[in-house]
């Protein structure tokens, strides 16, 4: 009996594994240990953005350097993120720009706008180069149809068709039919929670828990 029981406690821990994200079937780490709590800290900061008023204004603007920000009530769906993570104490224009400082033929920068150099008013503010730094730095999750696989403090990018890049960040918030997470985003009417993580075609799913973890 004791053996059946043992093995019965195997079966369900096996079912319970599987039925987990993807992404969340692995082994214990010291990441894995603060990352739920980082990425719900992310989810409500970017939640937080969604009451604010931003003029959507994709133009170019010079900037401090670190801490660089454009007006607090200008941005594109970039600046999102940049703000979220800067709540958290995260600087994404300083880990950017260090990152294609060592490695600048990694990014896109050169093939897609003939640049020869970095640019710390406008790198990090690029769907392309974000999906670079994510990639390399965090973490890069396969794209999948499937809702669950997709969860709060996670980044997703998007084609909008015609090569227009777009990201937003996964948050705590469900469709009003329970099915899927919000998420924050700005694609030209300001921060908002909406249910469109698959409006459009995906280009990239990541999770990214600043520069004191490793991968």
């Amino acid at each position: 009996m004791r053996r059946l029981s043992i093995a019965g406690v195997l079966a369900v821990a096996l079912l319970t594994a599987l039925a987990l994200p993807a992404h969340l079937q692995q082994q214990p780490s010291p990441q894995n240990a603060i990352g739920p709590a980082f990425l719900q800290r992310l989810s409500a900061a970017a939640i937080d953005r969604a009451h604010l008023s931003v003029r959507y204004d994709p133009g170019y603007v010079r900037i401090a350097y670190p801490d660089g920000d454009v007006p607090a009530d200008t941005g594109v769906c970039t600046d999102e993120v940049v703000r979220s993570y800067r709540a958290l104490g995260i600087d994404l224009q300083k880990e950017v720009h260090e990152d294609m400082l060592q490695n600048f033929s990694a990014y896109p920068n050169q093939r897609r706008w003939q640049l020869a150099h970095t640019d710390t008013n406008i790198d990090h503010r690029r769907v392309p180069n974000l999906r670079v730094f994510f990639s390399r730095k965090g973490e890069s999750f396969p794209i999948t149809s499937r809702a669950e696989d997709y969860l709060p403090g996670e980044l997703v990018t998007w084609d909008l068709g015609g090569g227009v890049p777009h990201i937003g960040i996964v948050v705590n918030k469900k469709s009003p039919d329970g099915q899927r997470y919000l998420i924050e985003h700005n694609i030209g009417a300001g921060p908002k929670l909406e249910d469109v993580l698959f409006s459009w075609k995906i280009t990239g799913h990541y999770r990214y828990l600043g520069p004191y973890t490793t991968r």
